[in-house]
């Protein structure tokens, strides 16, 4: 049967088959209560990718916010968020939030219209307010687990259940169906820019955290949290004991 589907289903089909694979803890991991099984190769790729930031991508960041003027930033910004927003659109859809899906839809139409291929939000001020989901949240939604904790060379932090998700937003990104020519400069605008946004986070990481790697594990994986439980996660046995509203 999946030789009969398209090339991009068999390669979504097959990562989400992946992902649910990789999700079924050892018995040691339950045991044990690690979301990092891998650890040892995770900080290996963690650090590769620090060093490259550090030489070529934080100090274009860095130049990049100290002669960009912020309104320009902001524009930047709003551009690719909107290029990238149809991810957000089906993920809505294929979650089962059906208001949520025509407001996403609105929001895209109006600000690539309205506003100038998406540099204004003219979106927000009109009530209809930006989503964060993608296709990680959506088998999360659908009962698929975490899986190990994985960090990806240049990439950044994840898991086992966000691989399928590569898949699927490469797909829907407009830039792979463009000019290389095109693509490419608007490719590193798009890192450069997404990097200056996140230079204040990264430098308090840096001073005060006693180990980075863990901090950014932590920190991404409590985040994720958040966004599948859409602002509400469960709270946990630890901070039930400090809940001031009971």
């Amino acid at each position: 049967m999946i030789d009969k589907l398209p090339t991009g289903l068999k390669l979504v089909f097959l990562s989400v088959i992946t992902a649910a694979c990789t999700s079924i803890p050892s018995e040691d991991s339950r045991q044990s209560g690690t979301t990092d099984p891998l650890e040892e190769v995770n900080r290996l790729s963690y650090a590769l990718t620090e060093e490259v930031d550090n030489y070529v991508l934080k100090p274009m960041a860095q130049t990049h916010t100290r002669y960009t003027p912020g309104l320009i930033r902001s524009g930047i910004t709003n551009f690719f968020n909107n290029l990238f927003y149809p991810n957000v659109i089906l993920n809505s859809l294929l979650q089962g939030k059906i208001q949520q899906t025509f407001s996403d839809a609105s929001r895209f139409i109006v600000n690539t219209t309205a506003g100038l291929g998406g540099v204004l939000d003219v979106g927000s001020p009109i009530g209809l307010p930006a989503h964060d989901e993608d296709f990680g949240q959506t088998l999360a939604v659908w009962g698929v687990g975490q899986g190990a904790y994985l960090y990806l060379p240049l990439l950044g932090p994840g898991s086992a259940r966000e691989l399928p998700d590569r898949l699927v937003s490469t797909y829907l990104n407009p830039l792979i169906y463009i000019d290389f020519s095109i693509a490419f400069p608007l490719g590193l605008v798009y890192a450069v820019n997404r990097r200056a946004n996140l230079l204040r986070e990264t430098t308090l990481r840096d001073e005060s955290a006693v180990d980075p790697y863990s901090f950014t594990r932590e920190a991404y994986l409590q985040q994720r949290q958040f966004l599948i439980h859409d602002g509400d996660p469960p709270t946990t046995e630890y901070e039930s004991l400090f809940d001031l509203d009971e």
